[in-house]
């Protein structure tokens, strides 16, 4: 199946949730870079007892068996309803805590469980809740907003990776029979539009919802006309200005704008673990570069006793009483004491 011509004019994959995709739609898109890559990680209420790779990026989490990637599921972040944990009998570590999401897609609920088959590791759950959280404290970089508190005192609230390239000053929009005069703040993330009497009458319009900008003749004579995409609202907003010789100019600059975003879009997800892939690869989802352990993750310094070698003479190996605990304990490997395993250990 390939991918249809609308898939890939619009951005689907934050807002949707499928099951066994064919390639094309698990390759990470323009604007799309990967957060965090973590496996063996099963997909117990699906796919219990296979394991899989879980590839956390800015609009989803992708699941994915190891053994046959057919078997794969997309979850948009603008689908979470909620996160938590809980405890599930695994196929392949038995009765253990796992990250539980429920999703909405349409009129359907869905339950994903995802057992990390790493003993110790938690990347699984503080990856996809960290993200999230950034996904959903960033939604003007992607969400119309009407009448929103983006403008204070004539001035707009500028995003973190907002870069105002043009402010146009009276513009009328044509949302009523005589037209509101206003400005019209152009960045390089959205378009925005306020009244002049009133500043909460506004508009703030991210390129990633116009599908298109154009001028076209209305009752007010020639209008810039800013068409939303239908999974966006759908509306159709215009504006006149006088003279109207203006317009011509300010289409093409916004029309610019518009398609160099398309080109090298800011959606607004931003993770500060130190751990992102700088150059995440476009073509091959699965030669994704490996990447590091997030800050504050236990290490490969970590201590198990299970680390211990089962050979006959660890076998024989007496516990030892310990003056430090009271207690008898096994024999600490070499390099270690109690009092630095009590220690909390920072990654630098």
């Amino acid at each position: 199946m390939k991918m249809s011509k609308s898939k890939k004019n619009i951005v689907w994959e934050d807002r949707e949730v499928l099951f066994d995709l064919p390639f094309n739609y698990l390759r990470l898109r323009l604007g799309e870079k990967v957060f965090d890559r973590i496996e063996p990680i099963e997909d117990t209420k699906g796919n219990s007892g296979s394991k899989g790779r879980l590839v956390v990026t800015n609009l989803r989490i992708i699941w994915h068996s190891l053994s046959s990637p057919r078997i794969n599921l997309s979850i948009g972040l603008n689908c979470f309803i909620s996160t938590s944990t809980k405890v599930v009998n695994s196929g392949l570590r038995g009765a253990t805590q796992a990250l539980y999401v429920l999703a909405g897609y349409g009129t359907n609920r869905y339950e994903f469980v995802f057992t990390n088959l790493s003993p110790n590791c938690v990347r699984h759950y503080t990856s996809v809740v960290g993200v999230h959280k950034a996904y959903a404290a960033s939604r003007m970089y992607r969400d119309l907003k009407l009448r929103g508190p983006f403008i204070n005192n004539k001035q707009l609230r500028v995003l973190p990776l907002e870069k105002i390239c043009l402010v146009e000053h009276g513009l009328w929009n044509l949302s009523s029979e005589s037209g509101n005069l206003g400005t019209m703040v152009v960045s390089n993330v959205r378009i925005v539009w306020y009244a002049d009497i009133n500043d909460m009458f506004n508009v703030s319009m991210p390129y990633i919802t116009i599908e298109s900008i154009s001028i076209r003749d209305s009752k007010f004579g020639n209008a810039l006309v800013i068409v939303i995409r239908p999974a966006c609202g759908g509306y159709v907003l215009g504006f006149r200005a006088d003279p109207h010789d203006r317009l011509g100019p300010l289409l093409k600059e916004l029309q610019t704008l518009h398609q160099a975003y398309s080109e090298k879009p800011v959606l607004g997800v931003e993770m500060n673990w130190g751990c992102e892939i700088s150059k995440p690869k476009q073509d091959e989802l699965e030669e994704l570069e490996e990447i590091g352990e997030p800050r504050g993750e236990m290490g490969p310094s970590l201590y198990l006793a299970s680390q211990q070698s089962h050979n006959k003479e660890d076998m024989d190996v007496q516990p030892v009483y310990s003056s430090y605990l009271g207690l008898a304990i096994e024999p600490l490997k070499p390099g270690f004491t109690l009092k630095s395993l009590f220690e909390v250990q920072t990654s630098t």
